[in-house]
């Protein structure tokens, strides 16, 4: 089956960026022109995601507007005949009937947030993309994944390799086989002694997995950190179901800690047209003071 809906985990506090989460959802964030959720969604729909379902918890309903028609903004531009600015607003803007917003109520874990999706997903395979990590790829992460899933279904997580001596920060796999940029799985370890880890290939947040996963996801006591964790039904489905890991062509910004954040805008405002000539410039000029 082709992929179809996805879900985005927004509940989280953000609090790796406090304060300046502590009024503004961290899926809100501006890099650049546009909010990180932005980018996010922008991928997803690339990779012909139809229905766009946010898992969210109080103080989040921001999210839900931005995304929904804004009358009165789009009628002052238009009236001021500022049509550039009005497409990119209007381009925003999702199709109606095609998102869902349900609330987790409880910090349970990314595993509890993607159970809340359950009835809306039903019995078919879904994608899960967390909404602070921005994959830079052309084409995008998910759609690389969805291409991949077209020709060996089963389920995919995307990996993207990180320095040896780092592996002991992240997620990683363990390989069995490989061809091109899918890989045959047999397991995943979080933050090994890089003397015994089995790859540097870490786990990226986008997730292509089948429904089966929910009843794993309702048997699930808590696991690391007292949450329900969607690694350990990952790990359950993986007995049962071909698991791949797709390492996609792209860079990743996880927005949801200072460093990332920072590399995130200054990727996106080398890249865009309207910026690149002037971050050049600063850049130059931040490297002659160090």
């Amino acid at each position: 089956m082709r992929i179809r809906k996805a879900v985005f985990p927004v509940a989280g506090l953000g609090t790796r960026v406090l304060p300046a989460t502590k009024s503004i959802p961290k899926e809100l964030l501006p890099v650049i022109d546009r909010p990180v959720i932005q980018y996010v969604v922008d991928e997803a729909r690339e990779a012909g995601i139809e229905h766009f379902v946010f898992v969210t918890g109080r103080g989040k309903s921001a999210i839900e507007d931005y995304f929904d028609h804004a009358y009165e903004l789009e009628t002052q531009l238009k009236a001021k005949n500022k049509l550039d600015i009005l497409a990119s607003v209007e381009a925003s803007r999702l199709p109606a009937g095609s998102s869902s917003f349900l609330r987790q109520q409880a910090p349970l874990g990314l595993g509890h947030a993607v159970w809340c999706a359950r009835d809306v997903i039903g019995n078919e395979p879904f994608a899960v993309l967390l909404p602070d990590v921005i994959v830079k790829g052309k084409p995008s992460g998910l759609k690389q994944m969805a291409d991949a899933f077209e020709k060996v279904g089963g389920n995919i997580i995307a990996v993207d390799p990180v320095p040896q001596d780092r592996v002991s920060a992240y997620g990683v796999i363990a390989p069995k086989s490989r061809d091109g940029r899918l890989i045959s799985m047999s397991g995943m370890v979080e933050k090994p002694p890089i003397a015994t880890a089995p790859s540097n290939l870490a786990i990226t947040g986008r997730y292509i997995l089948q429904p089966e996963i929910f009843g794993l996801l309702a048997k699930q006591g808590a696991g690391a950190g007292g949450e329900i964790q969607l690694t350990d039904a990952m790990d359950r489905l993986m007995e049962i179901q071909p698991f791949y890991a797709y390492e996609f062509e792209g860079s990743v910004h996880d927005c949801g800690n200072k460093t990332g954040y920072f590399e995130a805008v200054l990727a996106h405002a080398l890249d865009n047209p309207d910026t690149a000539e002037f971050a050049r410039d600063l850049v130059k000029q931040a490297a002659a003071k160090i």
